[in-house]
């Protein structure tokens, strides 16, 4: 009797009508809920298990877990604490740990990456700079078997794709070959996802194959919890073992339950586990992905295989565009055919191989023979940027979008699709109509970088690229990974839906302006390069010969862009004998508002420039030199009378930037540092300007 009861309520639609908007009352409720620490900032000792760990150079990363999660950093002194921390740090240890809580900060730079937001959303809401490391108790019995794995992983594959694909660890992958597989749009076949517990699960039931359904279902339930246990129960791996529980549950007591109403049972176990994660993107990807295929079941069906297949991919290339877009501004059309070709590569080849390999090493030369076509064939692919598309979506785009997408397909009217499309073809527009012009002045931490867009985006103007300073290390201290601060300024163009910069003009030959110029350049389309008037330095040589390979025009002792609504024009006086006086200096006017930018120049250059030009009444001021008293003089800024200054200055840096008396010379106009206020922008028409930040 029960049994019929429960089979009649999974079935009605009406169950699943009512289970939406309980869970959107819950998630209202929670969010309305204020969230805060169980730690006191004060806090300095703490006894944690640490679930995960990353070493990269003289930095050791932990995930910890005690009363709340928390991430932990700590720098490693010497080469010897190094070997002694490797042999030491495994998962599931718990330890002692001495160190100082700090507060997560949001992104300073907008659409980048909002570490706060992300942290917050894993209830993570300190981070912990770690001083001392002290053991105290083994790892269970469930992360002994993880640490096994992991050695084991890490002894027969030194690329990481063993621990990737068995672990789920992608950190041991190298990151530029990993951004390969980003901009082809494969990324998601390196997640532990259904392919995995789909696989394990079909191998385990096979060797199962005498007993009977009920306790074949059993074991296999109980050994794939067991494995997502041990990788940590990300939530593309919870959804495949909820939903199979579901579905061997439907089978034993045949409730003949729909997939797709399986799969929405299942997010709803989940979200009320944990209403956050909702915010996962490996939670989203793997629901909307998973729905999208079985709401297309008659759409995909075909009796040939090449088209079935290329059906399937495209339905899961539909159903992930808002969200690659929303949260990395980039998707690659032909992700479509590389799928096609390298989701059967990897789970019917690869992964089957790494499986093998980790038991019988002896096969990991096949192995690795298949890793180096990936990256090899990856690599060559990731250069073919002609179809790759950059822009961003919002909530009410993405709704709109699915709205449609699941009408067309529910209904069969697969003409509706075009309305989707229509959507993006209308982001890709909006931008070439705004008669805004966007002027950033951009957190590139100590060092210097701002962006102009001029109206309708006719023009992009970058100047100068912003660099952090790299300071000699030993081999063993030095990152694997390296971090670029104009990866920002490519995510924000990216978002913009911007694929090319017309100028990059760089002020003068200091690291700190122009230290990444050779980074961004193989990142982003440049058309051209503009230098100063002074002679090359080596990092400039450098740059021009990068430039040369790639084809890029640069030029040099230029004195005005003549761009479609406005000129920038280069305030030269004469040469000096120190590259910052001989830093470009930008004048330009925008709908009768005057922008200057200083770059490094010192006061010797400010006395030139008030005799040669008629600088008066500047709008908005880029004030020279971060800020330095080397620059922005008293007389100098009477005669500008800027009514905005903006800094760009690194936090606590160690030049004291900027100087008490140039922020008094600075007085009488509205001050704004990237320190303190993140990213500025400037948004500005014909009637009025508007400005925004971003703080830290």
């Amino acid at each position: 009797m029960f049994i019929n009861k429960l089979k009649t309520i999974l079935q009605s639609n009406k169950f699943y009508y009512f289970l939406f908007i309980f869970f959107c009352l819950f998630f209202i409720l929670n969010k309305l809920i204020p969230h805060q620490s169980l730690y006191s900032s004060q806090d300095n000792t703490f006894d944690l298990v640490i679930t995960d760990y990353n070493f990269d150079g003289n930095k050791l990363s932990l995930d910890l877990k005690g009363i709340e999660n928390l991430k932990g950093t700590y720098y490693i002194k010497n080469k010897q604490e190094l070997t002694q921390l490797q042999e030491t740090i495994k998962y599931g240890l718990k330890v002692n740990l001495i160190g100082q809580l700090k507060e997560n900060h949001p992104n300073t730079t907008p659409y980048t990456f909002n570490y706060q937001k992300y942290l917050n959303n894993n209830n993570i809401y300190y981070t912990l700079e770690i001083t001392n490391i002290q053991i105290i108790k083994k790892a269970h019995i469930l992360y002994q078997i993880k640490n096994y794995l992991a050695h084991r992983c890490s002894q027969i594959d030194k690329e990481g794709y063993m621990q990737a694909f068995i672990l789920g660890n992608k950190d041991t992958l190298n990151k530029e070959i990993y951004t390969n597989y980003q901009k082809i749009g494969i990324t998601h076949l390196f997640a532990l996802s259904g392919m995995h517990i789909g696989l394990l699960s079909s191998i385990i039931l096979k060797l199962l194959k005498k007993f009977n359904n009920i306790i074949k279902y059993i074991i296999t339930i109980i050994i794939l919890t067991i494995y997502s246990l041990i990788v940590g129960m990300p939530y593309s791996i919870v959804r495949c073992l909820i939903f199979l529980i579901i579905t061997y549950i439907d089978k034993i007591f045949n409730l003949k339950i729909t997939s797709f109403k399986r799969l929405l049972l299942t997010a709803s176990l989940i979200i009320f586990i944990n209403y956050k994660a909702i915010y996962d993107i490996g939670f989203l990807y793997s629901f909307l992905t998973v729905g999208g295929l079985i709401l297309s079941q008659n759409f995909i069906h075909s009796h040939n295989k090449l088209i079935a297949a290329f059906k399937l991919s495209l339905i899961a290339f539909l159903f992930s565009i808002p969200i690659t877009l929303h949260n990395f501004y980039e998707i690659n059309l032909l992700s479509i055919l590389y799928n096609i070709v390298y989701i059967p590569l990897i789970s019917l080849i690869i992964y089957p191989l790494c499986l093998l390999s980790f038991i019988l090493p002896f096969l990991y030369p096949i192995f690795n023979l298949f890793i180096n076509f990936l990256q090899k064939s990856s690599t060559i692919l990731a250069n073919i940027k002609l179809f790759n598309l950059c822009l961003s979506f919002n909530n009410i785009e993405i709704l709109i979008y699915y709205f449609c997408l699941i009408l067309a397909l529910k209904k069969g009217k697969y003409y509706l699709l075009v309305s989707s499309l229509i959507i993006i073809i209308i982001d890709i527009l909006i931008p070439h109509f705004d008669p805004n012009a966007y002027i950033y002045y951009l957190d590139v931490s100590q060092g210097d970088s701002s962006l102009i867009i001029t109206p309708y985006q006719k023009e992009i103007i970058l100047i100068d690229t912003g660099g952090l300073i790299k300071y000699n290390q030993e081999e063993w201290a030095q990152s694997k990974n390296e971090y670029y601060v104009s990866d920002n300024t490519i995510t924000l163009l990216k978002a913009l839906g911007i694929q090319k910069i017309n100028y990059l003009i760089l002020t003068h030959g200091d690291y700190d302006h122009m230290g990444d110029a050779l980074h961004l350049i193989t990142k982003i389309q440049v058309i051209n390069v503009i230098f100063n008037n002074d002679k090359y330095n080596d990092l400039e040589t450098s740059l021009i010969s990068q430039l040369n390979t790639l084809h890029i025009k640069y030029y040099q002792n230029i004195d005005k862009l003549s761009l479609k609504h406005n000129q920038l024009l280069f305030l030269n006086t004469r040469l000096y004998n120190d590259e910052n006086n001989n830093s470009n200096v930008l004048y330009t006017n925008i709908y009768n508002k005057q922008f200057l930018f200083m770059g490094d120049a010192s006061k010797e250059k400010e006395i030139d420039l008030i005799n040669k030009y008629n600088l008066k009444d500047i709008t908005f001021l880029k004030v020279g030199h971060h800020g330095s008293n080397s620059s922005s003089t008293k007389e100098f800024i009477k005669q500008l009378n800027p009514q905005y200054s903006f800094i760009s200055v690194g936090q606590n840096n160690k030049y004291g930037h900027p100087h008490p008396e140039v922020l008094t010379n600075l007085i009488n106009s509205t001050i704004y540092r990237t320190d303190l206020n993140g990213t500025i922008l400037v948004k500005i028409n014909s009637h009025n300007y508007q400005i925004t930040n971003w703080s830290p």
